[in-house]
């Protein structure tokens, strides 16, 4: 299992959901360390820029980073 190339700079991977832990930890371990060709912010940063991924974007989100992919 590797990590995703993008944890060190993600709000989401460093404590975005600091109030729901159990919840973040699930999340991290499925796309932040695993999955995360599928993570949505992922996703967004690799067909727009980094800078295009919104802040509240979580890494299940596929369908709102589809949606943000093809609006542009």
């Amino acid at each position: 299992m590797s990590d995703c190339n993008l944890t060190s700079t993600c709000p989401f991977f460093n404590d975005r959901m600091s109030n729901k832990p159990a919840t973040a930890e699930l999340i991290k371990s499925m796309y932040c360390k695993d999955d995360f060709n599928n993570c949505a912010r992922m996703v967004v940063a690799k067909a727009l820029g980094r800078d295009k991924v919104p802040v509240d974007l979580l890494p299940s989100q596929a369908q709102r980073a589809l949606e943000i992919v093809t609006a542009l």
